[in-house]
């Protein structure tokens, strides 16, 4: 399975820039996972795709403002960190640049000390650990300092940071956004509670396995960097009970997928657990956890659109996205939405 067989043409001027004012209002393309039908929708009538009795299965992860800009106190040379997680006790794993200005014991400094960085390991692919110093809280200096890391094919300012932020987010630790999740609003929420879906939080801190390209040409040969999760007693036991009741896991989100998918893959019903993954979903993939699936438009060639074409069809899912093409769908991050499950 080559990696160029996921690729797609998608002009430029179709990468969302920017939100839209209101969330969920959003176009939504609905799709049918067997037959490859499809109906062109707008995300507050998402509501209409869910049964009562249903699990809508959120990720409640927090994105770190987690892009810093500083200086080396040695030279004074401009070098960019972008946090991806705490591997232990203030050190954290970051991608750095440029990294070939650094070594062991490089000293970084950020809004003139408040923050410094100490190199203690230089690793492949831009990947640098840091020991963090400071006095006071963590995320309240990062909430003065940071900016949040948007994608590299966003090229507009972000004048709200919470618009990059679910409205549900509460576990600080991601270092990019679940953007499925971006459509809801509390009162899409409370519609959907109210018509008896079952809302359940887990929590997958989005890192470099979610947004690293695929290098390789051949699929299979791609690695995965692994991303932490955390599924409650509560969250478990919920999702439990919808499946014995005959209701359906609908996953928000590529992050929810790869969190639930892990547990089943190891167990036959969803337990607690905290722990790390690196599942990598292309097709050929037995699922196991979820029926239906909430996503938006990914990149071509992307793990992310190899995990949504095992989900339905890579035939299915590439017309799809060429129609999405013709119809002026808004592609990526700030972008459009699709559900994805068996329709009547």
């Amino acid at each position: 399975m080559k990696t160029d067989e996921f690729d797609y043409e998608l002009p430029k001027e179709l990468i969302a820039q920017t939100p839209l004012e209101k969330r969920s209002e959003s176009k939504l393309l609905v799709m049918d996972r067997t037959t490859g039908r499809l109906v062109h929708e707008h995300f507050y009538n998402i509501i209409n795709y869910l049964n009562k009795g249903d699990a809508l299965v959120i990720n409640d992860t927090k994105v770190i403002p987690a892009r810093l800009i500083g200086e080396k106190e040695d030279t004074g040379a401009v070098i960019e960190l972008l946090l991806l997680k705490e591997i232990e006790s203030n050190v954290w794993e970051c991608l750095a640049k440029p990294q070939k200005r650094l070594k062991e014991g490089t000293i970084i400094s950020f809004g003139e000390g408040l923050l410094k960085a100490e190199v203690i390991k230089i690793k492949a692919e831009g990947i640098t650990h840091v020991k963090l110093l400071y006095n006071g809280i963590l995320m309240e200096i990062l909430d003065k300092l940071g900016a949040m890391p948007l994608p590299p094919y966003i090229h507009e300012k972000l004048d709200d940071k919470d618009r990059y932020q679910t409205v549900y987010a509460k576990n600080y630790g991601s270092a990019a956004a679940p953007t499925a999740g971006l459509h809801f609003t509390n009162e899409l929420l409370k519609q959907i509670e109210e018509k008896g879906i079952n809302i359940v939080h887990i929590t997958l801190h989005v890192g470099l396995g979610t947004f690293r390209p695929v290098m390789q040409e051949d699929v299979t040969k791609h690695v995965m960097h692994t991303e932490e999760y955390i599924v409650t007693q509560e969250a478990a036991d919920k999702l439990n009970e919808v499946r014995k009741k005959g209701g359906r896991i609908v996953a928000v989100g590529t992050t929810s997928v790869r969190t639930l998918e892990t547990i089943l893959s190891n167990n036959n019903e969803f337990v607690p657990c905290h722990g790390e993954t690196n599942i990598f979903i292309y097709p050929g993939f037995k699922f196991k956890a979820v029926d239906a699936l909430i996503t938006n438009f990914h990149l071509p060639k992307s793990t992310l659109v190899m995990l949504v074409s095992a989900f339905s069809s890579k035939e299915n899912i590439l017309n799809a996205y060429n129609i999405a093409v013709k119809n002026k769908y808004r592609f990526f991050s700030f972008g459009d939405a699709m559900f994805i499950g068996d329709l009547k």
